[in-house]
């Protein structure tokens, strides 16, 4: 028996566990109809009803968990209890359309505490980062909380995504992907690429589509045959399109935009640089985070901060707020529980002072107030099973000689490697770089921004382990570590000398993973992340505390990047252009095979300055 918690019902209906009961209808139907007082009314607010593109001012009278009537003010008085709302706005709480709650650092908890003052009610989340190092009960597990976020799945397409590049830690057989498909919170299939395509991913995005669930994807902004190929397999959605060319060559194959706002990159005031281009498509956009730490979360917002930079590029508030939850619940076919204010749904309400700011004063989920002013008003109760612990099993030899390229050269000559240049978040342009080599290594080359990166098996105690180079941290100095490495969750180190790699790894190991920041060997700042090693399992506030000192160590050490630990977790991400780097070696991204680092070695007197994008 599975020791972690999993959803009661199995029943095969899309949000079956959601929908109102035989009692719950009857009720709806005399408080609606004034035959019994209802359980709560909130009085005299500005409701944005969102399918007819009108603000109201109406009563939102509640039945139990769902909204019974939206009435003109005034018209029922009976109540067992009210709220008056001074004619605030009332919009639905928003959905978060792609998210790995993972990359918060947060337990599903704890990312609800932070979360739901924010607005959000639900969120449709991929749980691979926490299946590919315990599999598929642990996917259950992130997959639901005891606070009132409601968290769907989108059930991960292939863990490990590639055996053929990567060793991955857990395996989730076809089986369990079925098995957790066919649940009443699964809601869609996972996010997939657009580089490898095979029968068992035939089969179980062909069950998706004939469960009524959508399948999901992220395009690594291809064009032309690959993007074709890609929707010809019923991915219906794009989270990385951000041009406005982009955006309407997605749109034209019928595919849903989730207009991303992670850590890494915030594509809201790219895709509506100029809205009048793409007006007559604003139905088809929904908002998603996808990766977003907590401090970001924080700091800058949630869907809350989609809204308000949508509204503040020109789009109108009434489509903004319908991106952020009727578009949602209509293309993930939730629309009849989620999405808006209106009778029969849940009464998941956000109570706002001003359209364009978003500053949400008051959340509502199933008519009970769960935030105000920015807190919670419930805590986090859910348990963290021990098996969730102690994942570090990284092979014993680990050192300075992990971190080596080696090649058959004598010290003087250099190497002409391929290289990964980071830009726009997660993207990698591939370059050539020409560094010098040191008693057999490869060295890196911090005066040109080139940064040695190594990618260590921390889930089998082997000793795969494979380097290459990097350009856009800046690093000047010293080493940075994560254990959040995409997708398959590795330790993943990147620096200018052996030592201080070998002492950044050497830190995580004897913490349980996360964050941490090394120079000359010693540690400059930590993130503890030892649930899983990749969540914290303290309070959220103090998980963005330390946070923002990890990075700042990063930032004392040269590097310029906002979030310089999650773009490290996505250097080796072999599912996005142009290289990818896993624990087996470098990866062309697009046919998926590997390649050699070292291209040739040369005598000083034949080298050549660096070539590539940007130089």
């Amino acid at each position: 028996m599975s020791i972690f918690p999993v959803p009661s019902q199995t029943h095969a209906v899309l949000g079956a566990h959601l929908a109102p009961t035989p009692s719950e209808l009857l009720h709806l139907r005399k408080v609606a109809t004034g035959a019994e007082p209802a359980d709560c009314i909130l009085r005299d607010g500005r409701v944005l009803s969102l399918h007819s593109g009108e603000i109201l001012a109406r009563d939102i009278v509640i039945a139990g968990r769902h909204i019974a009537a939206i009435t003109p003010v005034g018209h029922f008085r009976e109540a067992a209890s009210e709220h008056a709302l001074n004619a605030q706005f009332v919009a639905p709480t928003f959905i978060d359309t792609h998210i790995h709650i993972e990359y918060s650092l947060l337990t599903p908890g704890e990312f609800a505490r932070c979360v739901i003052p924010k607005g959000t009610g639900c969120v449709l989340a991929d749980p691979n980062c926490i299946g590919n190092i315990l599999g598929a009960d642990a996917m259950d597990w992130v997959g639901r909380t005891d606070t009132p976020l409601r968290i769907l799945q989108q059930i991960s397409s292939r863990i490990p995504r590639n055996p053929e590049v990567e060793l991955g830690g857990a395996t989730v057989t076809e089986q369990e992907q079925l098995e957790r498909l066919a649940r009443p919170n699964a809601v869609a299939a996972g996010e997939s690429t657009p580089f490898d395509f095979d029968e068992r991913a035939a089969r179980f995005q062909s069950q998706a589509t004939s469960d009524g669930r959508r399948n999901t994807g992220h395009t690594a902004r291809v064009g032309d045959e690959l993007l074709w190929g890609y929707a010809a397999t019923g991915i219906s959605d794009d989270h990385n399109g951000f041009t406005p060319e982009e955006v309407l060559e997605r749109v034209r194959l019928g595919m849903t935009v989730n207009i991303m706002s992670g850590s890494m990159n915030d594509n809201v005031p790219l895709v509506f640089a100029n809205p009048s281009e793409l007006q007559g498509t604003f139905h088809h956009f929904t908002f998603c985070a996808d990766d977003r730490h907590v401090d970001d979360l924080h700091d800058s917002g949630h869907i809350d901060h989609h809204i308000r930079e949508a509204i503040a590029r020109g789009v109108p508030p009434l489509d903004a707020y319908r991106m952020a939850s009727l578009n949602a619940a209509m293309y993930f076919r939730l629309d009849h529980l989620l999405g808006s204010v209106t009778p029969n749904r849940l009464a998941d309400l956000v109570l706002i002072d001003s359209l364009e700011d978003c500053n949400v004063q008051r959340v509502f989920i199933n008519g009970e107030l769960a935030a105000e002013n920015g807190e919670a008003h419930f805590t986090n109760p859910d348990p963290i099973p021990e098996e969730l612990r102690a994942t570090m099993n990284v092979h014993p030899a680990t050192g300075p000689a992990t971190f080596c390229v080696p090649v058959e050269a004598s010290s003087g000559e250099v190497a002409v490697v391929r290289a990964m240049e980071m830009y726009d978040g997660y993207f990698k342009r591939a370059f050539e770089a020409e560094l010098a080599v040191v008693d057999g290594d490869v060295q890196p080359d911090p005066s040109k921004d080139v940064a040695k990166i190594t990618v260590i098996d921390r889930h089998h105690a082997s000793e795969a382990a494979a380097s290459g180079f990097v350009r856009g941290f800046g690093l000047q100095h010293g080493a940075l570590a994560a254990t959040t490495n995409c997708e398959n969750q590795n330790l993943v180190v990147v620096g200018t000398s052996t030592e201080d790699m070998a002492a950044a790894a050497a830190a995580l190991c004897d913490s349980g993973g996360g964050y941490v920041a090394v120079k000359d060997g010693q540690v400059l700042a930590q993130l503890a992340l030892p649930v899983a090693g990749i969540m914290s399992d303290r309070p959220w506030e103090e998980v963005m505390a330390a946070s923002k000192t990890v990075n700042a160590a990063a930032h004392s050490l040269g590097c310029g990047m906002e979030a310089p630990f999650m773009i490290l977790a996505f250097v080796g991400l072999a599912g996005v252009p142009d290289y990818g780097l896993t624990e087996k070696g470098l990866i062309d991204a697009p046919t998926q095979t590997f390649i050699p680092v070292v291209l040739e070695c040369r005598g000083p007197e034949e080298a050549h300055p660096l070539e590539g994008a940007g130089l």
